[in-house]
């Protein structure tokens, strides 16, 4: 059993991880950069959750600075939004060692590659970074608590470099014994239903989200011409993986094994999954889920797919409209190639880079060319 756990981020998510991994008897320590939004947990050392997990289980600590986190925990668990990785990886390079390791949820596509390479880029040594899906689908309730609305059951695991996935399953997987490994980061971070729903499902209630009215996402907020978006979504999401090795399940099937479901259909898939029932519309376009599932799957999934020269037209639609709308180049400020270090690399040569080891890993260094992260 791990002694200390250091949880980055007090959003749904990290909530929810920090209550369950408390639950199995873990030594939880919680950080965010705005503690006063977790002053109940701070000042009773307890963190109340409902919902499918319920009860009352201790935190350590709760607080605000990461590099403290990285000195008491040798794993540090980051369960912020994508889009602050960059800046969250530079606040830890320095206080990192070989021995730490870093797992990412909702790590998106080629989480762990942008994490690592800014670790890199920041001087820490080479750290194994893993990375998951968020496997909670969680809401902040009040300053103590958290609502767990449901927990995906099943899962992909992947990783930064060669030998990390081989090297830290075994303690992540005394976690959570679902997860299993992906072929690659591309198959890992394709592998995600909310990626593909999203910014369609938010663009075609266009209207009902802008006046701020409520809607139940997932209910109220699709359609058979919705699901047709998706389905062109999911394909583009299919021949990218494709291209890079691997092969996607149908998200029908996907959205069964995290929260079992109807699988006749998309449509019918997504309102017989419970926690889908009670999920509302984000309030505005310019929510962070939107923009993390732009920035962080879709802007660099459009990049691999030109690496590979595959034509994304939905994709690259949603980005050009959204990022129209929010006033925001996606295509700059999101998860780039440069960020990767894969610029330069092309598309045989990515490929390559995502070929798990066959022999041990050295944690060597990537290649000089593209500063690239090799990936299990």
């Amino acid at each position: 059993m791990v002694d200390e756990i250091g949880v980055l981020g007090a959003g749904g998510e990290g909530l929810a991880v920090t209550a369950y991994l408390a639950s199995q008897g873990h030594r939880v320590r919680l950080c965010t950069r705005n503690p006063e939004r977790v002053a109940g947990v701070r000042d009773t050392g307890e963190l109340r959750a409902t919902g499918e997990l319920v009860g009352r289980f201790p935190v350590a600590q709760v607080a605000s600075d990461p590099a403290e986190l990285a000195r008491r925990c040798r794993i540090v668990v980051v369960a912020a939004i994508t889009t602050a990785y960059p800046d969250i990886a530079d606040s830890l390079a320095a206080h990192l060692d070989e021995e730490h390791v870093v797992v990412l949820f909702s790590g998106k596509l080629c989480g762990s590659a942008e994490f690592a390479a800014h670790l890199r880029r920041g001087g820490a040594p080479e750290v194994d970074v893993v990375e998951t899906d968020a496997l909670f689908a969680a809401r902040p309730d009040g300053d103590d608590g958290v609502r767990v609305l449901g927990t995906k059951r099943w899962n992909l695991v992947s990783g930064a470099t060669p030998g990390a996935v081989e090297r830290r399953a075994p303690v992540i997987r005394e976690w959570f014994p679902w997860l299993e490994s992906a072929t690659n980061l591309v198959h890992r971070g394709l592998t995600d239903f909310g990626a593909v729903a999203h910014a369609p499902i938010a663009l075609a209630n266009l209207g009902t989200i802008d006046r701020g009215e409520e809607l139940l996402f997932y209910l109220d907020g699709v359609s058979d011409r919705t699901v047709a978006l998706l389905r062109e979504v999911e394909q583009e999401f299919r021949e990218v993986a494709a291209a890079y090795g691997a092969e996607l399940m149908p998200m029908p099937e996907v959205l069964d094994r995290y929260y079992g479901c109807t699988t006749t259909s998309l449509l019918a898939a997504m309102r017989s999954a419970e926690p889908y029932k009670a999920i509302l519309a984000p309030e505005s376009l310019d929510h962070r889920f939107l923009h993390e599932d732009i920035a962080s799957t879709l802007v660099p999934l459009e990049a691999l797919a030109a690496k590979a020269g595959i034509d994304t037209p939905m994709v690259g639609s949603i980005i050009t409209v959204m990022s129209t709308l929010s006033g925001k180049s996606f295509r700059r400020s999101g998860r780039t190639l440069e960020r990767l270090g894969w610029a330069d690399l092309d598309h045989q040569e990515i490929r390559r880079l995502l070929t798990p080891a066959r022999s041990g890993d050295a944690r060597t260094s990537p290649p000089a060319r593209g500063r690239a992260v090799a990936a299990v």
